[in-house]
């Protein structure tokens, strides 16, 4: 199953969210923060399996800051 991962940082750490199943993690690094995400999907779908769903549309904007 092909999953999306929204990467972000927040202080020291880097926090990956899943939008396909709502599950997130995080790491000090991005590459901790996917391998630890990858995790918890896996555990969190052996309880609740997902539903077959079409793969989300990622897009950034930009928005103009002090307007």
């Amino acid at each position: 199953m092909l999953c999306t991962a929204v990467i972000h940082r927040e202080e020291e750490w880097y926090v990956a969210e899943c939008p396909e199943i709502g599950t997130a993690s995080q790491g000090e690094t991005v590459e901790a923060a996917i391998e630890n995400l990858r995790e918890a999907t896996e555990l969190y779908l052996e309880d609740f399996p997902a539903k077959p769903s079409s793969h989300p549309i990622v897009a950034t904007f930009e928005v103009a800051v002090g307007a």
